[in-house]
């Protein structure tokens, strides 16, 4: 199920680069803010940014993150910094706040349920401090979800890491945001590495959570858009149309626009 991108990584690059400088002087701000987490959607987002000569600003958020995380994070910032003099970055731990939340939240016996609302919480908290970066230094926040998270699986927080300004590589599926990272050179240790959302404070990847990896589920998605049903396949390509189908179905009311109850002219 392995998919190898076809995109023209130097033209597409290009094309990305000329849109988000057109977005910021339409929006008339001073360039774009990203936080940063050590995997290859924020890398490669926040060089795209970078390319467009604004002011971008790197955001490590770091809330019990693991150390693998925590120094590929450093290790792009560093590097981008060293490429880009219009780069530049800070630290927001924002440990002791998630731990504050957590203590002035009402408890429930319900671990699970407890440890995913805890996960969507340490996203929100981000994203609420992305916001305010932005404000005081006007600028924009740059998404980093791809096409197979935003629009596939909904594989992000509402409110959270969804929580953006305007996506850069949401029409790119995973394979192309990889190829498009090694066109742009960004660190081999976060092109090699698992992805990670790195919500929980453990070593779980983002296929532990999925139950498939993006490879497959990138084809499933594919599947998808060209008609297929699950009753088209056996074996593990059925099993990850049922999961790809599973999640496009659940997360539905991450993707959609948020339901507006309409009035009747009669009644106003």
């Amino acid at each position: 199920m392995a998919k190898k991108s076809t995109i023209q990584t130097e033209k597409v690059n290009t094309h990305i680069v000329e849109w988000l400088k057109n977005y910021a002087a339409n929006a008339k701000v001073n360039g774009f803010v990203i936080g940063i987490s050590g995997g290859v959607d924020s890398a490669v987002t926040s060089t795209l940014c970078a390319q467009t000569g604004l002011k971008v600003l790197c955001v490590e958020m770091p809330i019990h993150q693991a150390e693998s995380q925590v120094n590929r994070a450093k290790e792009h910032i560093e590097q981008l910094k060293k490429r880009f003099s219009n780069v530049d970055s800070v630290q927001t731990d924002l440990t002791q706040v998630f731990e504050s939340f957590k203590s002035a939240v009402p408890k429930t016996e319900d671990e699970a349920k407890v440890s995913l609302a805890l996960a969507n919480t340490r996203a929100r908290i981000r994203m609420t401090s992305l916001y305010y970066l932005a404000g005081i230094h006007g600028l924009l926040v740059a998404g980093t979800g791809n096409k197979v998270e935003d629009f596939g699986v909904g594989f992000y927080t509402k409110y959270g890491d969804g929580g953006v300004d305007l996506s850069p590589i949401a029409d790119l599926m995973k394979s192309d945001v990889y190829a498009l990272g090694a066109f742009l050179a960004i660190p081999e240790s976060i092109l090699s590495a698992a992805p990670t959302d790195g919500l929980f404070g453990d070593n779980r990847t983002d296929e532990d959570q999925l139950g498939a990896s993006y490879d497959e589920l990138e084809w499933a998605m594919l599947a998808a858009e060209s008609g297929n049903t699950v009753a088209d396949f056996d074996g593990r390509e059925k099993s990850v149309f049922e999961i790809y189908k599973r999640l496009n179905t659940s997360n539905k009311h991450k993707m959609d626009p948020i339901p507006v109850c309409l009035i009747p002219k009669t009644l106003k």
